[in-house]
């Protein structure tokens, strides 16, 4: 039988975290926990009051200098990471609050670096990189080697899903390299000062036939994004695949759906599908 922890916030989270066994249910009351954590004990499950009365927030952000004056960089700046397998999350809110990413760069609020990996009924909010579904692309893990913790720089094959969560952002704000399903989920632009705004950036590499997908999810945006100017994906790499499946789309989604990522040539590798079809998107998505 499955051990069962009781934790509030006035608990150290990355104390109980490290001292759980495998398979625990840990049961996080009501409030805002204030922690950066990692977990590194596979098969934990996370279980909240409810993503609007359980809360854990940080605020670190890729131009934030660290103790040696170093540059905190995309992947530091997670507010919670999980770096086991068969994690399970629900019913509980993940923030990074950093803010104008503008200036601050990227600001992570979970990183998943870990297969089997499930969340259900959940809310993740931050603006630039909200969520890194792990791994790493393989180029990454080599150029961050002495400057990452190892877990961190995990390879592997990665399944992940996602149901009936909303994730919130605004530039590559779901990105990474796993094998991610998206169920039911809504996916939310917040306002940008640079008025413009990107949901996915996978990075899988050609060998990988599964990417992400999107299955009757909800693009939406809070008032005062722009109409017109989010695109639904970019390939944050060579071979980046997205599927969107029966989702639904705001007036913020721009016409052509999809952006080739700056002047790069990766509308040439890219692999994104959309279905039904909609009339209008850029010429080279639909050929996965």
């Amino acid at each position: 039988m499955a051990q069962t922890i009781y934790a509030s916030p006035e608990d150290n989270l990355q104390a109980v975290f490290d001292t759980a066994e495998e398979n625990t249910v840990i049961r996080l009351a009501a409030g805002d926990y204030r922690q950066k954590t990692v977990i590194r004990t596979p098969g934990l499950t996370l279980v909240g009051a409810g993503a609007d009365k359980t809360r854990i927030l940080w605020d670190d952000y890729a131009k934030k200098l660290d103790a040696q004056g170093v540059e905190y960089n995309t992947f530091r700046t997670y507010t919670m990471a999980v770096c086991a397998d068969g994690v399970t999350m629900r019913d509980l809110t993940i923030v990074n609050d950093a803010l104008h990413p503008e200036r601050k760069g990227q600001e992570v609020a979970l990183s998943v670096v870990g297969d089997r990996f499930a969340m259900e009924g959940c809310l993740l909010r931050s603006t630039q990189d909200t969520l890194f579904a792990g791994p790493l692309p393989p180029d990454l893990i080599v150029r961050y080697e002495g400057f990452l913790r190892d877990e961190l720089r995990r390879g592997g094959s990665m399944e992940q899903v996602y149901r009936d969560c909303r994730i919130e952002g605004t530039v590559d704000f779901i990105f990474g390299c796993a094998r991610a399903l998206f169920h039911r989920c809504e996916i939310r632009s917040l306002e940008d000062a640079r008025n413009i705004g990107y949901a996915a950036a996978p990075a899988h590499s050609p060998e990988q036939t599964e990417g992400f997908l999107f299955r009757e999810c909800a693009f939406t945006a809070e008032a005062g994004v722009t109409p017109g100017s989010i695109f639904l994906a970019r390939p944050w790499r060579d071979y980046g695949l997205a599927e969107f499946r029966n989702c639904t789309y705001g007036p913020h989604i721009a016409a052509g759906g999809f952006d080739k990522w700056n002047d790069t040539r990766r509308d040439l590798t890219a692999r994104f599908c959309e279905s039904p079809e909609v009339p209008g998107r850029v010429s080279w998505i639909n050929r996965k």
